[in-house]
């Protein structure tokens, strides 16, 4: 595995903390111990640039624009490779974008590109009608750095530095140009992230003055209905503007009469480059400063004068990477490697990108319905990639985050309020539903806060909207699941996993309803959550798929990932997800022997490539055997172990797991992240255990990779993690100790954790008897 330098200047942060005052406790640097890089070769989809925790602004280099489709239709493959508009392996740089997914496997956004270029005017970004070379610059990887909040490229063609860092709502670009009479900074308000012809619904620009533009573009992609505004102002003034449209206007109305092109301060269409000129001085910084909004541009600017009210770029930088470490010491990790330092505090890192703050700084947002409304007692949140998210992510969020998970969870209560099919949110970003993945897991994520912390969200009002999402018969084969007791494999795909997904959802739901004391409720949801024992076959062993008429279907491969009734998984992996009733479903396919004997088989017999070649989300990377770490339905599979009468092969496999499977280079991550998921999984087995059961107060004993940990928690409360005999070949647990007290079994409880203490784990290099 290639590696990769990410530095940061560390004078200025000297510099800048030698100028605070002496009394202000600066947070330990623990930004030094990130790599944006992690994860940005081939199928981990994140992205290097620029971002506030948890920010409204992805500032990020987009190396390649790669059309969504082929000239004839078809789909183009390639796309999938720029979910995060970023490859490491490129060596060009079209410009930088205000907004990017993290770690997604279908994608959106890449807002707002600006690029900085020097000599003739260029206005196509890969190459002109002519052949030529676009305005894309080279690069080298020797020039681009990258720390949380930073990044620094040479744009080679042009003889530019580029520098960016980013508030939660603001973009801040540093250009240090050549001496030229021909400088452009370039708004590309064409691109897209898996761009298509129709993507671009409208564009809007208006030039207030020779230092401020703003504007807006609605586009038509994963969001149905999409629009972002935007407030751009230059430290220096432009000495002459333009645009080019890549439109074919039928009716012009009278804006005929106008030169439009060309210092004309409207510009409108459904694509649109436009273009500001300079005169620069050698080495000249010219800086500008972005702000989005969801709401409007009055929106955007007021979000620009209240976040960055200056033109003090080492003072943004300085002080995002100080929230950077605010947020990073929520963990202190002493670990066997300074890999494994690395690893660790980038995992947290990109846990803490998303969901995304989505509103303005005076609190307004745009609804699902459209509408502008106001949080009240929140803040607003978007990006919720709940099928993989509430599997780690979330509960990651209710140890550390609690604050932020409880406003997460009033925004789906208020996506709910806004939905007129009066549901909560399935897979949501940017005011829209895209209805991606399966099931209703807005239940997992409310049921796992109500039974770890009260939460400051209105209880009733939540089981209200879980139970109401749980009955639209119309979603996604839900009505043959309320019909049938199970989702018949001739009526609705993805039968088997939809089954067994909404079995889940459904026991969270009695979990709300217990919590709110409602037993008629719990009782209800309680029996729709044993429905997963529909689709299980007792003939083959597996979860298969069942027909209308209730025979299985005859033609079946329990290996192969496509077509045989799982999403984006096989029988062997997803046919083993009943988080809910583990022992039950263990006691139905075999008992604990059977288990530890089917898993080990898992892990070691190869997955032939047939079986996963229709899949563009289930890679090589990521499978041991015929284990799938790269995608999440699998993702509690190690720790099954401790249901069988192997327990100790679940602390070897989820060693072996961080130690193949993650790394502290480019390729350091074996499949997307998905929104935070893959990396809160590693987050939660460094220190020793896992949630399988998010709903539920237990957590599942694994082997911690840490030395020891610190986790401050937010009620001011400190749960230390501490390893005796540590080492990697000492993958084994001899005893587990909370408080200086034997644990007798393999769970441990989040009530316990939350009120601090210490966590013993006793090392060894054999299992225990």
């Amino acid at each position: 595995m290639k590696m990769i330098r990410f530095v940061f200047p560390l004078c200025v942060v000297l510099l800048l903390s030698c100028q605070k005052n002496e009394t202000v406790t600066e947070p330990k640097d623990y930004a030094a111990f990130v790599n944006p890089f992690i994860g940005t070769s081939k199928m981990g989809h994140v992205f290097p640039g620029a971002m506030a925790p948890f920010g409204m602004v992805q500032l990020s280099p987009q190396t390649n624009f790669v059309p969504m489709f082929h000239p004839d239709g078809s789909y183009n493959a390639q796309t999938y490779e720029y979910c995060a508009g970023y490859q490491y392996a490129d060596s060009i740089i079209l410009g930088f974008a205000h907004t990017n997914f993290s770690g997604t496997g279908h994608s959106d956004l890449g807002d707002f590109l600006v690029m900085p270029t020097t000599g003739k005017l260029i206005l196509d970004p890969l190459h002109n009608e002519d052949g030529s070379k676009g305005f894309y610059s080279t690069f080298s990887k020797e020039s681009e750095h990258a720390s949380p909040g930073y990044y620094q490229v040479e744009l080679q063609d042009y003889d530019i530095q580029a520098e960016m860092t980013s508030t939660e709502r603001v973009g801040f670009h540093r250009y240090h140009f050549p001496e030229s009479e021909e400088a452009h900074i370039i708004l590309d308000l064409v691109y897209n992230v898996y761009h298509h012809d129709d993507k671009n619904v409208w564009t809007f620009i208006r030039v207030e003055n020779d230092t401020l533009v703003t504007g807006y573009r609605q586009t038509h992609g994963w969001a149905r209905t999409r629009t972002v505004y935007f407030a751009l102002s230059f430290s220096k003034p432009f000495k002459s503007y333009g645009h080019r449209k890549y439109d074919r206007e039928t009716y012009k109305g009278f804006y005929r009469r106008f030169n439009q092109e060309e210092n004309f301060p409207e510009m409108a269409g459904r694509n649109l480059r436009a273009y500001f000129n300079f005169d620069t001085d050698a080495g000249e910084a010219v800086m500008i400063k972005m702000a989005i909004s969801g709401v409007s541009t009055q929106g955007a600017l007021n979000n620009l004068k209240t976040e960055i009210p200056h033109w003090d770029f080492d003072r943004v930088h300085h002080e995002t990477r100080q929230k950077w470490n605010r947020e990073l010491s929520k963990i202190e990790a002493e670990t066997l490697t300074d890999d494994q330092k690395v690893v660790f505090y980038t995992a947290l890192y990109h846990s803490f990108l998303s969901p995304v703050v989505f509103e303005d700084v005076d609190g307004s947002y745009r609804g699902l319905d459209q509408n502008i409304y106001a949080s009240d007692g929140f803040t607003n949140y978007t990006i919720f990639s709940l099928w993989d998210t509430y599997r780690a992510l979330h509960p990651l969020f209710n140890l550390v985050q609690p604050t932020r998970n409880n406003d997460m969870i009033k925004s789906m209560l208020a996506h709910y309020d806004q939905s007129v099919h009066n549901m909560l949110p399935v897979w949501s970003h940017y005011a829209n539903e895209n209805w991606c993945m399966i099931g209703y897991h807005a239940s997992s994520v409310i049921a796992d806060a109500l039974v770890k912390n009260p939460g400051g969200f209105d209880r009733k009002h939540a089981l209200e909207a879980a139970v109401s999402t749980a009955n639209v018969p119309y979603f996604d084969g839900l009505g043959y699941y309320l019909q049938y007791g199970y989702v018949p494999d001739d009526k609705s795909h993805s039968s088997v996993s939809k089954t067994l997904e909404l079995a889940y959802n459904d026991w969270c739901i009695a979990q709300i309803a217990a919590v709110n004391g409602d037993t008629k409720t719990e009782t209800e949801f309680l029996q729709r959550s044993m429905n997963f024992r529909h689709v299980y076959d007792s003939v083959s062993g597996f979860m298969r798929p069942r027909l209308s008429d209730g025979r299985f279907r005859d033609d079946f491969d329990p290996l192969d990932t496509y077509g045989q009734g799982f999403i984006e998984g096989n029988a062997w992996n997803y046919g083993l997800y009943v988080p809910h009733q583990t022992e039950k479903m263990v006691d139905m396919m075999g008992g604990p022997e059977w288990l530890s004997a089917h898993l080990d088989q898992l892990f070691s017999m190869e997955l032939d490539d047939k079986y996963i070649e229709k899949h563009e989300d289930i890679t090589r990377d990521g499978i041991i055997g015929s284990y799938v770490h790269g995608n999440e339905p699998g993702h509690h599979i190690p720790y099954l172990y401790n249901w069988s009468d192997k327990p100790h092969k679940t602390q070897e496999r989820v060693r072996m797991i961080m130690e193949t499977m993650y790394g502290a280079s480019v390729d350091g991550q074996c499949g997307n992240d998905d929104a935070g998921q893959m990396s809160a999984w590693y987050i939660f087995s460094s220190l020793g255990f896992y949630p399988v059961n998010p709903g539920s107060p237990d957590y599942s004993i694994g082997s911690p990779l840490v030395k020891k940990a610190v986790v401050h928690l937010e009620n001011g409360k400190k749960l230390t993690i501490n390893t005796e005999n540590q080492s990697a070949e000492n993958v084994y647990l001899a005893e587990v100790l909370w408080n200086g007290k034997p644990v007798h079994g393999w769970v441990l409880s989040h009530h316990d954790l939350a009120q601090g203490g210490e966590l013993l784990f006793k090392m060894s290099l054999a299992p225990a008897d």
